[in-house]
């Protein structure tokens, strides 16, 4: 791959006729989960890591309309953890970088994940409500625990672990309370994967979720179980 400084036309970046180049998946996948109703309402967003480059969906597009032109490129290595003005490699005429952008990069830095989905799925907002009536009495709503079910078998076992979850196995997934803006919730996310290592999301309480996985397939695949 060409470096990053080598780049005179940064609309090649998204230009490709494979199904699989990033720029194309993302707005393959968002139209996907739009119709699940995971990403209605310009909510939600995807972002996928081919090496050093990183492909993420803007802000304020309807996601089942988004298009390859419309995605922001940056350089992972490029980055600082507090800079809030990043620069793009490549930036679509209209909409916005999205608020999501510091999640989705500490899904990359922290567990070298190759995909990171951010859903506002009902399901996921239904779990945090749930859990946060529990705790009025005496539960915890900071943590959803399920095990016994068939669907927890499409989680891996943790970071830099082989194989996948059993039957009888565990699921944990953290839940961190809601932020007014969308990239204050960075610093909370990342103290739950500090905490729970072996997860591979994390609930936003009246919110949604955040799904990771080391590519699109299991990132994909995690996020629908």
């Amino acid at each position: 791959m060409a470096s990053t400084t080598e780049i005179e036309n940064p609309d090649m970046l998204v230009t490709s006729n494979d199904p699989d180049h990033p720029a194309n998946l993302i707005p393959s996948l968002c139209a996907k989960f739009w119709t699940l109703g995971w990403v209605t309402g310009t909510g939600g967003g995807c972002s996928i890591r081919d090496d050093d480059l990183v492909y993420l969906a803007p802000s304020g597009v309807q996601k089942e309309l988004m298009k390859p032109q419309d995605i922001y490129v940056l350089s992972l290595a490029a980055q600082e953890a507090s800079l809030k003005n990043r620069v793009y490699l490549r930036s679509p005429p209209s909409y916005k970088p999205s608020q999501c952008t510091p999640l989705f990069l500490a899904a990359f830095t922290r567990r070298g994940a190759g995909c990171c989905i951010h859903t506002h799925s009902h399901w996921a907002v239904l779990v945090t409500l749930i859990l946060e009536g529990q705790a009025r009495a005496g539960g915890n709503d900071k943590l959803f625990e399920i095990n016994n079910i068939e669907q927890i078998k499409g989680f891996g076992k943790g970071f830099q672990k082989q194989g996948n979850l059993g039957y009888h196995d565990t699921l944990r997934i953290p839940v961190i309370e809601n932020t007014a803006h969308e990239e204050d919730l960075t610093e909370f996310l990342e103290e739950a994967m500090d905490k729970y290592p072996d997860t591979y999301a994390v609930l936003v309480r009246r919110h949604g979720v955040y799904v990771w996985g080391d590519n699109v397939h299991k990132a994909k695949t995690q996020c629908e179980r």
